[in-house]
């Protein structure tokens, strides 16, 4: 299991549209469940309603937890994803 914290820098936090593009990114890692959790909430990154109910906003901090499949690989590109995105 690998993870990282990251804080949300976008302006309007996760929100329908950069929850979308998170959603088609993680599809690309079947061999690897991805969640993300805000304080006591996690949800499994495929699941774009749930992801949407935690109401992520800007400033607020994130761990993101990859396992299964190459997960230093595949938990580098997710943190890549998130710096350039979110």
């Amino acid at each position: 299991m690998k993870s990282f914290d990251y804080v949300i820098t976008d302006p309007v936090g996760i929100h329908a549209r950069p929850a979308g593009i998170l959603v088609k990114e993680v599809k690309n890692y079947k061999d690897s469940t991805i969640t993300l959790t805000k304080g006591e909430k996690t949800v499994n990154l495929l699941k774009l309603m749930a992801l949407m109910q935690m109401g992520i906003k800007q400033g607020d901090k994130v761990t993101v937890t990859v396992e299964g499949g190459d997960e230093e690989a595949v938990c580098a590109k997710i943190e890549e994803f998130f710096k350039a995105n979110m």
